[in-house]
């Protein structure tokens, strides 16, 4: 049997990247998915052809996962359509990083409106929606809060932020049969880390020389882990971060 086979789970930012190839990976698995997308809906629909295409089951809601509304609105159409939910990936963040003399109340705002607020939005209606069989809650940190990068202030914070709702709801939730944990990517080459101009750059050279495994990461290298999380092979583990990153520390 697949390990997801019969779950629901809603992957928040599924439409590209890291969110994407963990929607794809969780249907393969067996789960039905909701991709949710903040705004246009092309690469939705790329993600639900790719998920029909190998035999799996999917629907696409747009959700600003920083708008209450928005939240409440995701998680009533994935009850409407499936009828419950048994895992929440906390994928959709952002990342902008600047040097102290550019640091802005909106760039404050921006991170953690969507990285830290969105969460924990995301988390409360899935607690809801969850019921007495319980489920698992995956929030993507950061390996970027062990780095200590420059100019990466307001993002490490606002990861340093999941790293810490994770371990408080892991007990919180834990008699509730909820599991939460966080995976902490190091750099990965998707659409996202492309357009932030990250990959071909000095950075990423930098970063690449680091690493004990020679190379950036690809999104399916994150991929495993959160099936592992998502599945009844990890019922014993929650309140873990697991820093997928090569190696680099």
């Amino acid at each position: 049997m697949r390990k997801l086979q019969g779950k629901v789970a809603i992957v928040t930012g599924s439409s590209m990247g890291i969110g994407a190839d963990i929607a794809k990976g969780f249907a393969t698995e067996g789960a039905s998915v909701v991709v949710n997308y903040p705004s246009e809906k092309e690469n939705a629909n790329k993600v639900l052809d790719e998920i029909a295409q190998a035999g799996g089951k999917a629907i696409a809601v747009m959700a600003d996962i920083s708008v209450e509304a928005d939240v409440i609105r995701l998680f009533e159409e994935t009850r409407k359509a499936f009828g419950r939910l048994d895992v929440l990936v906390n994928n959709a963040g952002v990342y902008k990083f600047a040097p102290i003399e550019e640091v802005t109340p909106e760039l404050f705002h921006l991170h953690f409106n969507i990285n830290v607020l969105g969460t924990l939005l995301a988390c409360r209606q899935a607690v809801k929606l969850f019921g007495d069989r319980g489920g698992s809650i995956i929030n993507l940190a950061s390996a970027a809060i062990v780095l200590n990068l420059p100019t990466s202030s307001v993002y490490a914070a606002s990861k340093s932020a999941i790293n810490t709702i994770t371990a408080v709801l892991a007990k919180e939730l834990g008699p509730r049969k909820i599991r939460v944990n966080s995976i902490s990517p190091g750099l990965i080459d998707t659409e996202g880390t492309h357009a932030a101009g990250f990959i071909g750059s000095d950075l990423e050279t930098s970063l690449a020389a680091q690493t004990p495994l020679g190379r950036t990461g690809r999104p399916s290298d994150i991929t495993p882990i959160a099936v592992f999380l998502a599945s009844e092979e990890s019922g014993w583990l929650t309140g873990e971060n697991l820093v997928v990153s090569g190696g680099l520390r």
